[in-house]
């Protein structure tokens, strides 16, 4: 069956179901070839904020799941950190069970939706595929469980819930992003009487104000967090612990433990002269002010400056995210400014394809040295210091080495550091005996995310100082098997 064939089926056709469904030699799967996702036209998706990859159709998904293995020893599962049964969820879409497939992906996993989406999997699951040992391209996991979730979403009829008997305890949650919404819904599904404290006027962390809606809708983030509330986990916003609420007053509250999942939202800078000028500003303010406070967009009165020749300095998801939204924002010029190669960028290449696809230049084996100002103030132009790659460093990318006098001068109007983040001082700042690294980051055993206090576990960024959506949801669940554990036996 050719790829013209699958792609005028329909999903309706019984016989053509059949056939693929009784494809089950090892050849006649991998001879099928890895889907492709329909995506928006880059001259018109950054006239707007609609979603660039559009989803793949039931033909797609029943075709693709068919080039499963359905493995013994399916490695995939060892690279997610959330440990979600994919081959369970694959071999039902194959079966046309998209529903029981959805059911699959929730039995590990509390924002579906958003890991189809914003989840590294070529570097996680499908980087353990064993598609990558016959030198073929791994099984679309993401795009699969993107599917199952977007379907029982948009289906009529939804699945009955199942509500365990409550035990009465209550925990409390500090941060609505991925590392407390993933613990929130593993614990209250053992019963706990689950509340999130957010100190933003959104629910959803990172999600809302980190995360563009032309890479993540914020409809999609809704539909998670309406999920997590129908089974029963409470939710207050505009509550920062450690200053609207202490430690010690949710132990007088009653909650029996807390799980500190706060982020880290404190933008870094390098430290070079300039960097006060007016225009000159962090990922995580642009971002902010864009994602979450609707700067820009019509009905909303939040100021955000604007450029005509935007840089932004970084090579992460962070960068490409402002870099990205910048032309949205009209900048006739957008680019990228990176002290290593294009090769070595953190970024997923997926963004790095859209960016560049949608008009992004890259300075690669660069490095800001100093902002400049024109007689107001704001920022003209930048000294940019090339590089060259020397040894590789403790990460084991190689690390960049100045090139003597290899100094430029750039134009710019506006520029956006997203060189990394600082946790969130807030919290650990506010408990005493709580062990911090001289990171700032709360000091916790790997296993089970447990803190130096009994009663506070943390996972996420204010732990990792910096992380993926998946590796914070990982931390939850990990957090709340451990807490879960130690208040039984308490």
């Amino acid at each position: 069956m050719t790829q013209e064939n699958i792609s005028t089926s329909s999903p309706r056709d019984t016989k053509w179901r059949e056939e693929l469904r009784n494809k089950k030699t090892a050849r006649e799967r991998t001879s099928i070839p890895r889907v492709k996702m329909p995506e928006l036209d880059p001259s018109y998706r950054i006239t707007c904020n609609e979603e660039v990859n559009q989803g793949i159709s039931e033909v797609q998904a029943l075709t693709e799941s068919s080039r499963c293995l359905d493995c013994p020893d399916p490695q995939c599962v060892t690279g997610c950190p959330v440990s979600i049964n994919i081959p369970g969820f694959i071999k039902n879409i194959e079966r046309g069970e998209f529903m029981k497939a959805a059911a699959v992906l929730k039995e590990t996993s509390a924002l579906p939706g958003v890991c189809g989406r914003v989840c590294p999997q070529e570097r996680q699951c499908e980087s353990r595929c064993i598609y990558n040992k016959m030198k073929k391209e791994p099984v679309a996991i993401g795009y699969l469980e993107r599917f199952a979730a977007d379907h029982e979403r948009l289906s009529p009829s939804k699945p009955a819930l199942t509500k365990p008997t409550p035990n009465g305890i209550k925990v409390a949650v500090a941060g609505s992003g991925p590392a407390g919404l993933s613990f929130a819904g593993d614990m209250i599904k053992r019963g706990y009487d689950v509340t999130v404290f957010e100190a933003l006027h959104e629910i959803g962390g990172v999600l809302k104000y980190g995360i563009p809606e032309f890479r993540l809708p914020n409809s999609i983030v809704d539909t998670e967090i309406d999920s997590l509330a129908s089974q029963g986990v409470k939710f207050v916003k505009d509550c920062i612990i450690g200053k609207t609420l202490s430690y010690d007053g949710l132990k007088e509250s009653g909650f029996a433990a807390i799980f500190v999942a706060s982020g880290a939202g404190l933008p870094r800078f390098m430290g070079i002269p300039g960097e006060n000028l007016i225009g000159v500003m962090s990922s995580n303010e642009y971002l902010t002010r864009i994602n979450l406070m609707g700067a820009g967009h019509a009905g909303h009165d939040t100021p955000v400056l604007k450029g005509r020749s935007v840089a932004v300095i970084g090579g992460g998801n962070t960068a490409m995210d402002s870099v990205r939204t910048a032309l949205r924002m009209g900048a006739e010029k957008a680019f990228i400014v990176y002290r290593r190669g294009e090769e070595e960028m953190p970024a997923r290449a997926e963004e790095v394809h859209h960016a560049r696809q949608e008009g992004v230049q890259s300075m690669t084996l660069s490095n800001p040295v100093e902002y400049l100002a024109d007689e107001n103030g704001r920022v003209r132009a930048m000294r940019v210091q090339r590089m060259r790659l020397g040894e590789p460093d403790a990460s084991g990318r190689r690390s960049p080495v100045p090139i003597e006098g290899a100094i430029d001068e750039i134009e710019t109007d506006l520029v956006i550091v997203s060189v990394g983040v600082s946790p969130n001082p807030l919290i650990p700042n506010a408990i005493s005996d709580l062990e911090i690294s001289r990171r700032g980051t709360i000091v916790v055993n790997d296993d089970t995310m447990k803190s130096s206090l009994d009663d506070l576990y943390a996972g996420g960024d204010i732990v990792r100082g910096g992380a993926t959506v998946i590796l914070a949801m990982g931390d939850g669940r990990r957090a709340a098997k451990a807490m879960h554990e130690a208040l039984k036996s308490s």
